[in-house]
């Protein structure tokens, strides 16, 4: 797929909302008036930063639900998100953590976001949760029986995860695209605030063969040039934070920031490729 059929560049920064834990979750506090507040505040934040896109994830529901949350986060995470697509221009995806990719699809349908994250589309992965399939067959026939658009964002040997087996890298973004249907592939590191190699990404773009490659964890200021130059996009959250710290909100000086220091690789290689015109 091609990027810009979502967002305004071929090259997304795509910052995340980290939604307060949420009803029914081992924290939630009752009061979803908080919850709202903050994702507002965060997503406006990412939004004047100059992100070019916002993914919403249940992360501070953890310990998470292996594959199926319950309804009261699905009737949540649907409010917030309308809330969030209210007050910002930029697109808006859904990410069901840890793997609730069907809810994550019927939010996003219904909302009419543009695509979702899905950790674990396709293989197995022992993680904390415990056994983790992938259910792309189930994923693909949901969609089609929405009638729905939204295009599946998909990581390859996600975070916090092991694979069972030892299917290398190449492999395992081919079987994602050409066997799960992905629309794009994200590659991470080992956990969250941990960023892929740059070696990596580029074997995971040359199995790709033109699907984007985007870094799913990681990035910041002093790598995300080097690492853009193999990726087609970023997914960012941890660096974004008031003082890096993944508990904290959302600081617009450092997403603006981050920001400039993504783009510097695209606008050189932009004016690289641009002919020079000689005054006659």
């Amino acid at each position: 797929m091609d990027l810009k059929q979502i967002f305004s560049t071929p090259h997304p920064i795509i910052g995340v909302v980290h939604l307060l834990p949420l009803p029914s979750s081992p924290r939630w506090n009752g009061d979803l008036k908080a919850v709202i507040a903050r994702a507002e505040q965060e997503a406006t934040a990412l939004a004047a930063g100059g992100v070019d896109g916002i993914i919403v994830e249940n992360f501070f529901d953890a310990p998470f639900a292996k594959d199926h949350v319950d309804p009261a986060v699905v009737s949540a995470m649907t409010l917030v998100v309308q809330q969030i697509m209210n007050l910002v221009m930029v697109p808006v995806g859904i990410n069901v953590l840890r793997n609730d990719a069907r809810s994550g699809m019927a939010i996003a349908t219904v909302c009419q976001c543009p695509f979702i994250r899905v950790n674990v589309l396709t293989g197995v992965m022992a993680t904390d949760q415990g056994i983790i399939e992938g259910n792309a067959h189930e994923l693909l026939r949901y969609r089609r029986e929405l009638g729905s658009e939204v295009a599946i964002f998909a990581d390859v040997l996600v975070k916090h995860a092991r694979p069972l087996g030892m299917p290398n890298l190449t492999t395992a973004v081919q079987d994602t695209i050409e066997r799960g249907l992905a629309d794009a592939v994200i590659l991470s590191g080992w956990s969250t605030g941990s960023p892929p190699n740059l070696e990596d990404l580029e074997l995971a773009a040359n199995a790709a063969k033109g699907t984007p490659v985007l870094i799913g964890s990681g990035a910041d200021w002093d790598n995300v040039a080097t690492l853009m130059q193999a990726a087609d996009g970023v997914i960012v959250a941890s660096s974004l934070k008031r003082h890096g710290q993944i508990h904290e909100p959302i600081d617009p000086i450092r997403v603006q920031g981050f920001v400039e220091a993504a783009r510097e690789p695209v606008i050189e290689t932009a004016i690289a490729s641009t002919p020079l015109k000689i005054a006659p």
